[in-house]
């Protein structure tokens, strides 16, 4: 059986809208009657559907007037229409509105299920085309904040990803390595995989043959031709994390490759061309590591063409507000849960604390505290008991809040602020509508259409 989904199900006639409920849950969804569209756009307003099944010909808002309103509100929720009405200029003009499909009555069950089945399949796709354009268009995955420290993070990966060059990238544990590595493969326009590998997490006797590949026989357990990391990324990225951790011995084999662009698999002498790009990281110092023996120099030098460090968090504080917002609105959202507020207090306190495991930490928290959420707000006694000791800095307006002694306004960072105070008070407006679409956009004085928008930015 499929996962249920929630289908709305809009016809004047009770007696259709019963059948079709009927049917829904019999193949295992949740179904929602509306008489009408208008009925239809205020359920829609208040909560997603997966899917709208509406009848062509109904009182005040017929179905091409939903799918018209539909549009218009920047809803796309696939549309089924049904109607014993049909003629080819009606389902051409329902399918230009955007329709999905067209079921002519009468109909047998067996073509309403298959219709569905078809529905949400298309909606899932365009759902997942949605965020992967979305991904594209904003060029850094899961990247939140627009700091100094990130704005300057964010110039040196533009910089750097449209070269073949290597790249060395720096960082404390938790500080997003590995998605700055997949920001400059998206924005490199290299087609082939990215390919991302710790190198401290598989014993040592199997990081050769999981790199560079095997022959059949080569050793024991090796049952067959395997290629290996390197020949899989070919034509595309390579992110070899925690490079500091690969046994010395086998780093003169990784120069190599870096150095003639081939590959040969364990038991063979058979070298293979690659179209290679190397993204390596570490959490330690590089030099200090080179000291003790654990990465070669000349590994090194070949690496670092480029090195890029990733600021911990403690050296970008006024992105701790919106990161904690951006968390916490997701976790909640898959808790089925509206998101609650931080108390002023809270926010205080998380921009006070160290923060040693970085934006991973932060992360990890705000999935606590949607979990174990009481009520609308999360006051500073929800906290660890590390958060609490922390000594807090002294509460400040929106305007001042880390803003330097000497009256420059240059390091405010004015929009993560911004758009904290403006997802609070949309936040706000839903609470006190009962999460209602319509009647929020008028309390906030703007359209629905602008609160759509603002919801999809801010991930509510």
């Amino acid at each position: 059986m499929t996962n249920p989904r929630r289908i709305l199900v809009v016809d004047d006639e009770p007696k259709m809208r019963r059948l079709m409920e009927l049917a829904l849950q019999g193949m295992g969804h949740a179904a929602v009657q509306a008489a009408d569209g208008v009925e239809a756009l205020d359920l829609l307003a208040a909560e997603p559907y997966d899917l709208v099944l509406s009848d062509m010909r109904m009182p005040r808002l017929d179905g091409l007037g939903l799918l018209r309103s539909m549009r218009e509100r920047g809803l796309e929720t696939p549309v089924v229409m049904l109607t014993a009405h049909g003629t080819v200029e009606s389902a051409v003009e329902a399918m230009k509105l955007g329709a999905v499909d067209y079921i002519l009555r009468p109909f047998e069950m067996s073509t309403v299920e298959l219709a569905v089945t078809r529905a949400l399949a298309m909606g899932e796709v365009q759902r997942e085309n949605r965020f992967l354009r979305d991904e594209i268009g904003r060029g850094w995955g899961e990247f939140v904040g627009q700091g100094k420290a990130m704005t300057r993070l964010y110039g040196l990966i533009e910089q750097v990803a449209g070269a073949r060059s290597s790249v060395f990238i720096v960082g404390e544990t938790g500080t997003g390595k590995e998605l700055v590595a997949r920001a400059i493969h998206q924005q490199s326009g290299r087609t082939g995989l990215f390919v991302p590998y710790n190198c401290a997490a598989i014993p040592a006797e199997l990081l050769e043959g999981e790199l560079f590949g095997s022959r059949k026989g080569a050793f024991t357990g090796a049952d067959r031709d395997r290629a290996g990391r390197f020949e899989a990324s070919s034509g595309g990225t390579i992110f070899l994390d925690e490079v500091t951790e690969m046994p010395v011995a086998l780093q003169g084999k990784l120069l190599r490759v870096l150095q003639e662009g081939v590959v040969e698999r364990l038991g063979t002498q058979v070298p293979i061309a690659l179209d290679l790009r190397v993204v390596a990281a570490t959490n330690r110092d590089p030099g200090l590591a080179m000291t003790e023996g654990q990465l070669r120099a000349d590994l090194y030098y070949r690496l670092n063409v480029v090195r890029v460090e990733v600021p911990p968090l403690r050296e970008r504080r006024e992105d701790i507000p919106v990161l904690a917002e951006h968390f916490l609105a997701r976790y909640s959202r898959e808790l089925g849960r509206r998101p609650p507020r931080l108390s002023a207090e809270t926010l205080a306190r998380l921009r006070a604390y160290a923060w040693p495991g970085n934006v991973r930490e932060l992360q990890n928290l705000m999935e606590r505290a949607a979990v174990l959420a009481r009520g609308d707000i999360i006051a500073p006694d929800q906290l660890p008991r590390e958060l609490l000791d922390a000594p807090v800095q002294p509460a400040t307006s929106v305007a001042s809040a880390d803003a330097p002694g000497d009256g420059s306004m240059d390091a405010v960072a004015l929009q993560p602020r911004v758009d904290a105070l403006e997802w609070r008070l949309i936040s706000e407006a839903l609470r006190r509508t009962g999460d209602n679409k319509s009647a929020a956009a008028r309390l906030l004085e703007i359209s629905e259409r602008s609160l759509w928008y603002k919801l999809k930015k801010y991930g509510g």
